[in-house]
């Protein structure tokens, strides 16, 4: 990053932190005052945050939304409302916003529809939860900052091992210098993923508003077999959809650092070959200047795994050759792996010998209260919006170059754009479908 960038980068930078404070909600919580969800998107993981909110005192939830009808007699019997109040349920989700007793809106759909749905809800004064990866494209994070903050909302995303201890310990380690000087931090992302072929098209069930599912994205063929995470008009791809974890992790570890200068990357899709038009290979190279970053991920490793889910909850640290998710933090003194969504840390010394080992558990629930906190506090939360799109704008940088065939680019932190390669820029953003578009902020 030239020294002018990172200028600029910088003054930005104190512009939006001067205008953190945030305005209480719309409707005034008092101490006792119970708050009020509504949630976009049933499938697996907003039916996993709806049950994580329910078991939250002082929260209750109040609208489910899904343009797919079929969802919604299912999250009716998974979440065992209380008679006495049971849910609301509606396919669009402007129903929410319409409702001055919601407070926050918690988003679980696919990527495309994350940025709209967060400005709407910022406009009608509710504050937000919404999954990773932020955005579809930089441009709708850019846009989805600027909503947050102009209008004054908590605006969280869903990495949540920001509220890990463990991670928060290991933050303070390298700060501390345990480290030494920091040159290189490795990130993983090595998964596998099935070959989806995507079969026939076939007629849109009954009680199924494909129009709005597809919103402002390009309203394909509806064909049931398509895994909208492989397509690049629905997603960022399947490895930022997972890897964006790490990706935030390592800009947190080293204290969030401002954009970065330039990068490499080489991708493709080299062997899932059914029709998708996401990468199942991806490797990327990050210059911030003093240190660089180097993002190895892949679809199709079937000896590599996640940290299971009974070792996220125990003392237990993960098999680091074979893990997946783990993040390598490269000193001048020493090195540090760390695992996500638990999995702890270990800190070795020149003499390969570990000198510290600290077992971690996830932190889904801290996350939640965290955001439930700033409802109440109006301070930023642990995922602020701003993080959530910097650590993002890395996978979008990525695909933007492999999709305009550039193998290295420069980049610009106080643009957010490839200065000299306007065709790269092309694929930073995306066209809306009528009738949709991006409000203006006001």
């Amino acid at each position: 990053m030239n020294p002018s960038s990172r200028r600029s980068f910088l003054r930005q930078s104190a512009v939006i932190t001067a205008s953190l404070a945030l305005a209480p909600a719309t409707r005034v919580l008092g101490a006792n005052d119970r708050i009020r969800l509504g949630f976009l998107g049933l499938g697996g993981r907003g039916i996993s945050l709806a049950r994580m909110f329910a078991r939250e005192p002082g929260v209750e939830l109040v609208w489910f939304c899904d343009p797919d009808r079929r969802r919604w007699a299912r999250s009716d019997a998974a979440l065992d409302p209380a008679p006495e109040r049971p849910l609301k349920f509606a396919q669009d989700f402007r129903r929410i916003l319409d409702d001055p007793e919601v407070d926050g809106l918690v988003i679980a759909t696919p990527d495309h529809w994350h940025g709209l749905a967060t400005i709407l809800a910022c406009q009608a004064g509710k504050d937000v939860y919404v999954e990773k990866p932020l955005a579809h494209n930089a441009h709708e994070g850019r846009a989805m900052i600027t909503a947050a903050r102009h209008h004054r909302r908590v605006v969280q995303v869903g990495t949540q091992s920001r509220s890990a201890p463990y991670v928060h310990e290991a933050r303070a380690a390298i700060a501390a210098g345990q480290l030494g000087e920091v040159r290189l931090v490795r990130v993983f992302n090595l998964m596998d993923h099935p070959s989806v072929p995507l079969g026939a098209e076939a007629a849109v069930p009954d009680g199924f508003d494909y129009d709005l599912w597809c919103g402002p994205a390009a309203m394909l063929p509806h064909i049931p077999n398509r895994r909208w995470l492989n397509f690049s008009e629905y997603s960022c791809g399947p490895i930022p959809g997972d890897a964006i974890h790490q990706l935030d992790l390592a800009r947190f570890l080293l204290n969030d650092p401002p954009h970065p200068g330039a990068l490499t990357q080489m991708s493709g899709v080299d062997v899932l070959r059914d029709g998708r038009d996401t990468p199942d290979s991806q490797i990327a190279t990050y210059d911030y200047g003093t240190f660089r970053l180097l993002f190895q991920a892949a679809l199709w490793t079937p000896y590599m795994q996640k940290t299971p889910m009974h070792l996220r909850e125990s003392d237990t640290l993960p098999d680091w050759p074979f893990s997946s998710t783990k993040l390598e933090i490269l000193g001048t003194r020493g090195f540090m792996v760390l695992g996500r969504h638990g999995g702890g840390y270990q800190i070795f010394d020149a003499n390969k010998q570990p000198v510290v080992t600290r077992p971690g558990r996830q932190a889904d629930v801290e996350h939640l209260r965290n955001f439930l906190d700033c409802i109440r506090s109006r301070n930023l939360p642990e995922a602020d919006v701003a993080q959530g799109h910097a650590s993002t704008l890395l996978c979008h940088l990525a695909n933007a170059a492999w999709r305009s065939g550039y193998s290295a680019l420069p980049f610009d932190p106080a643009t957010e754009s490839f200065p000299a390669h306007p065709e790269a820029n092309a694929f930073l953003t995306r066209t809306f479908r009528s009738p949709w578009s991006l409000p203006p902020i006001r």
